[in-house]
């Protein structure tokens, strides 16, 4: 190792490398405690139509009494391939080896050492008419009926979970579930990659996670292998500068990937909500649920906040008598199984809010449905209400207390719950858009969006000609907000097409203290914490599925949700919403042109001029759900 020049950064650079041991040592001796109380065993499963999946199953050596089942599935490996190698976890968190149980973990078909093909978000088929038809619900159902078989110790009863993809695999083994499925939770899951989840969002292609997704996950393979994809190399660590220099994404095979990612030229093919894509929708399967089920999600997930609120909502409407719950923390995606929860990014939570998720919640709920353990005395919606930092229970999520309120766009920035009163029917503030020079998600360099730009200072975007500022006044008494966020714009523009984006933000006080520790001296005075956010493809407002040009200059309806919070602004802090037409390169660019964007070529793309209402006639407003 280097000997380091500057004294400054020894205590930190050693406190870093006393970290890291620390955490190898403790994970050697976890890997150890589990060598030392379980067995792990390698099965290659035959499903209904022959292909085996590579399982590994870890059964108690104390044969004292009989155990429930937890199953995990997953593309991205189970890992642990050589004979001796043990994981360093099992379960959902560390409780679960200490309080036994038999695990059960399986590359999904056509991943890793798994036979058969992969497909993205392989379809369910409710129509099963023989044994060559199968998706990941017969998968799961053959698996559970394998290990209920051959695997002995067990009470018959089974669980499963798992985070983002393995969640999706959750979410299909609840549909037309295998009877001895007693308990599943679902976290992260996403539900449909068009409409709100990883790929797209209202039709907005996610460009930068889409691409750095099926670069890793999706290509084509030769056959079973304990090997990783290959991973793509930027030639750079800057992503704003790469996306942007690759000019449209019909650029992106010929370019790059050629052929060697399928699914991405696949989804070339299908710009629209077109059947391909709407096949894949969960929802419309989520009937006929019956066993309990733990929802679990982030407020600030940038991939799958969308796919669980809708899964969580769809299983309420379809099936009111399900003991199904929700919890959702302030947590970026899959951060109640790896961090504490005590922060994100500058913005302070006050508790170890997954340290309590892992042991209140989850861990008790599993232990009291497949081991009559305990008692499970949980609300409806389990929530963290972030601004005030305090978990809350609701007997109904969004609560039924919950008021509607309209918070309105006024003239010279101003946020309002009062109306604009301006008569004028084309008062509006407007903006220029360029394509050749989008706003950028995050201020920050990033090859890969990461995921606390969530909560990031959105003052760098505030500063830009080609975002729109609203503002309230100071507050004189907490505003607390329960609900789904929906954007009522008036716009128009001067193209035939145009991506909106609106962004709620929580503004600090001038005087808000700095944290502390705070060792990149981010000041929090007149921070602009980001709350929400979404986009819209302008095109789709009348239809997903058949795409209409926007008409120059006509006043136009837009309206979408933002989806839900949980958030008291405080007495003293402002709320501030920010409107922009490019989010970059999260979202891909858009011409501002009627066009096929995945076949669009670089002369498509036109400056447009694109105008925000807010008179009486044309009220652009947000609906809240405000508590009293």
């Amino acid at each position: 190792m280097k000997m380091l020049k500057n004294s400054f950064l020894k205590p930190f650079c050693l406190t870093i490398l006393a970290l890291l041991l620390v955490s190898c040592a403790s994970g050697e001796e976890e890997t150890f405690r589990i060598k030392s109380n379980y067995l792990k065993a390698e099965h290659m499963i035959s499903m209904r139509d022959g292909v085996k999946l590579y399982t590994q199953v870890y059964t108690p050596l104390d044969k004292s009494q009989e155990y429930p089942i937890m199953l995990f599935r997953t593309p991205y490996s189970i890992g642990s391939y050589q004979k001796n190698a043990y994981r360093r976890t099992l379960g959902p968190n560390n409780s679960f080896a200490k309080e036994t149980f038999i695990f059960v973990y399986q590359d999904v078909r056509g991943k890793f050492k798994s036979e058969g093909d992969f497909t993205v978000m392989r379809p369910h088929k409710p129509d099963k008419s023989g044994a060559q038809d199968t998706d990941e619900s017969s998968d799961t159902y053959d698996t559970i009926e394998w290990i209920l078989k051959n695997i002995p110790g067990h009470n018959g009863r089974v669980g499963q979970w798992g985070i983002s993809y393995p969640a999706w695999q959750t979410v299909m083994g609840m549909i037309d579930a295998h009877p001895a499925l007693k308990a599943s939770s679902p976290q992260a899951s996403p539900s449909d990659m068009w409409l709100g989840d990883d790929f797209h969002h209202n039709g907005a292609f996610r460009l930068m996670y889409t691409f750095g997704w099926l670069s890793s996950n999706a290509q084509a393979r030769s056959g079973p292998s304990e090997n990783r994809d290959w991973r793509f190399d930027y030639g750079t660590p800057d992503g704003y500068k790469f996306f942007l220099d690759l000019g449209p994404v019909s650029n992106v095979d010929k370019k790059y990937f050629h052929k060697r990612v399928p699914t991405w030229n696949e989804y070339m093919e299908h710009g629209d909500y077109d059947e391909y894509w709407q096949e894949q929708n969960v929802l419309q399967n989520l009937s006929k649920i019956k066993h309990p089920i733990l929802n679990v999600a982030g407020w600030f997930d940038a991939e799958d906040f969308y796919g669980p609120m809708s899964i969580y909502y769809s299983i309420e409407e379809k099936n009111p008598e399900n003991q199904s719950l929700l919890v959702v923390g302030p947590w970026l995606h899959g951060g109640w199984a790896r961090m504490d929860g005590d922060a994100l990014g500058n913005i302070r939570f006050g508790s170890k809010t997954s340290e309590y998720f892992r042991k209140e919640v989850e861990l008790p709920f599993f232990n009291y449905y497949l081991k009559d353990k305990g008692s499970l005395d949980m609300p409806e919606a389990h929530v963290f209400e972030t601004g005030s930092n305090q978990w809350k229970s609701f007997k109904h999520w969004p609560p039924e207390e919950a008021e509607d309120m309209n918070l309105y766009f006024q003239a010279e920035g101003k946020l309002s719950f009062s109306p604009p009163s301006e008569d004028l029917d084309k008062s509006n503030d407007s903006f220029i858009s360029d394509p050749d020079n989008p706003v950028p998600f995050s201020p920050r360099t990033l090859i890969r969006q990461g995921h606390l730009w969530m909560v990031e200072d959105q003052r760098f975007a505030a500063r830009r000609p080609d975002v729109l500022v609203y503002q309230s006044d100071v507050l004189q008494k907490d505003v607390t907000i329960a609900g789904p966020i929906i954007a009522d714009l008036r716009v128009s523009t001067t193209g035939t097409d145009a991506d909106w984006i609106v962004k709620l933000i929580d503004v600090y006080p001038s005087d808000a203290p700095d944290n502390k520790p705070n060792p990149c001296s981010v000041k929090m005075g007149d921070f602009q914490m980001l709350l929400a956010g979404e986009v819209f493809r302008g095109k789709y407002r009348n239809s997903f599925e058949k795409p209409e040009p926007m008409v120059p200059h006509e006043v136009t309806k837009i309206e979408f949700d933002l989806h839900d919070k949980c958030h008291s602004f405080l007495k003293g802090h402002r709320i501030m919403v920010q409107i922009q037409s490019t989010w970059f390169p999260v979202i891909d660019r858009n011409p501002q042109k009627f066009v096929d964007i995945f076949q669009a070529e670089e002369s498509d793309f036109q400056k447009a001029t694109h105008k925000i209402y807010r008179s009486a006639a044309h009220a652009s407003h947000l609906k809240l759900k405000i508590l009293k």
